[in-house]
C-alpha cells in the first residue's frame, strides 16, 4: 500500500469525489449535465459521454489535491485514459489526488429491509488489475431501508468480510452501508447500524484498518466513536440525494467526517457551459464541500 497515499487520506485536509456512476445510475448522470438519452444511441456512446464528463472534471484546474483527496472511479474509467495517462496514474502523478474504485456489482432484491451487495465472484481479478493500475483503495456499497437488526447485521457482515478479502490483496477497503434517507426509521436504523460495525471493527487485528462511508446520520456526532476507532483510518460521508447546500449543512455538524459526494458535487455542471464557466462552478462547489469537510 502506497504510504504517501495513506498518510493524505487519513490526515489530509479535503473530501473525496465520487465520480464512480455505474451502468444504472449514468443516464440520470448524464441528464443532470444536460446530455439526453437522444444524444446516444447505445451502451459504448453512452460511456464515452460519460467519461468525457469526469475527464472535464479531473481535468480541470479547479480540480486538485489541495482540496481534494481522492477519487472513486468506475471500472470501466480505470482502464481508460485522461489527458494521455492511464486513470489511476493521472490522478496521483498529476493531480496528487488518491485513486480508488468501485468494486460492488450492484444491489440484490430488498429483503429483511436492506439490500445486500450482489456476488462478486471475479473480485479477485479485478483486485489484482486494480493493484497493477496503481489504485489505492475501494468502494462497495449496500443500502439499509428500515431499522431491522438482523437485516443491518447481515449488511455489515457482508461488507467487512469483503473488507477483509480487499485488504488481503493490499487495497484499501470504503465500507458503505448507506442508510436511505427516506427511512421512516432512519434514526433507528442509524443507531443499529453503529453498533453492528463498532462490533465488527473490534474483531479486526491491529493492523486490519479501514474506511467508512456512512449517510449523513440524522443525530448530529452520531459516528464521532467511529471516526475515532484505531482501525478506522477515514468516516466519509455520501450526500444520499440530499442537494449540495443541504449536504453541506449536515455535514458541518459532523466533525471528523468529511465528504464523498456524487450529485451534490456535479450539482450544476453542464456539458453547454464554456470552460470558464464549467470551472468557475466546478471551483465553487468543490470549495463549498470542502469547507463543510474541515469543520
Amino acid at each position: 500500500m502506497n504510504q504517501d497515499q495513506l498518510k493524505k487520506v487519513a490526515s489530509g485536509q479535503g473530501f473525496v469525489a465520487a465520480l464512480d456512476q455505474s451502468g444504472g445510475s449514468t443516464p440520470k448522470a448524464l441528464k443532470l449535465y444536460g446530455v439526453e438519452e437522444s444524444a446516444y444511441a447505445n451502451e459504448a456512446q453512452m460511456y464515452d459521454l460519460v467519461h468525457a464528463m469526469r475527464s472535464r472534471i479531473v481535468t480541470s484546474p479547479s480540480f486538485g489535491g489541495n482540496r481534494v483527496l481522492g477519487a472513486i472511479l468506475f471500472e470501466m474509467t480505470m482502464d481508460r485514459q485522461f489527458d494521455g495517462q492511464d486513470a489511476a496514474q493521472y490522478l496521483w502523478n498529476t493531480k496528487q489526488v488518491v485513486p480508488f474504485l468501485k468494486v460492488d456489482k450492484g444491489l440484490a432484491d430488498e429483503k429483511d429491509g436492506v439490500q445486500l451487495m450482489k456476488p462478486m465472484p471475479e473480485l479477485d481479478a479485478l483486485l489484482q488489475r486494480a493493484v497493477a493500475k496503481g489504485i489505492f483503495g475501494t468502494k462497495m456499497r449496500s443500502v439499509i431501508h428500515s431499522a431491522n437488526p438482523a437485516g443491518i447485521d447481515a449488511v455489515v457482515a457482508q461488507q467487512f468480510e469483503v473488507g477483509k478479502q480487499i485488504l488481503a490483496a493490499g487495497l484499501m477497503p470504503i465500507i458503505e452501508p448507506e442508510v436511505n434517507i427516506k427511512a421512516s426509521d432512519k434514526k433507528e436504523a442509524e443507531v443499529l447500524l453503529k453498533a453492528a460495525i463498532l462490533k465488527q471493527l473490534d474483531a479486526l487485528g491491529a493492523d486490519q484498518k479501514v474506511m467508512l462511508k456512512l449517510t449523513i446520520p440524522t443525530e448530529a456526532g452520531l459516528y464521532t466513536e467511529l471516526v475515532k476507532h484505531p482501525n478506522v483510518v477515514r468516516v466519509v460521508a455520501l450526500s444520499g440525494g440530499y442537494n449540495r447546500d443541504d449536504s453541506n449543512a449536515l455535514l458541518a455538524k459532523n466533525p471528523g467526517v468529511i465528504a464523498s459526494f456524487s450529485r451534490a458535487l456535479t450539482e450544476g455542471l453542464s456539458a453547454q457551459q464554456s470552460d470558464a464557466e464549467f470551472n468557475g462552478v466546478l471551483d465553487k462547489a468543490i470549495e463549498s464541500i470542502y469547507q463543510a469537510s474541515n469543520t
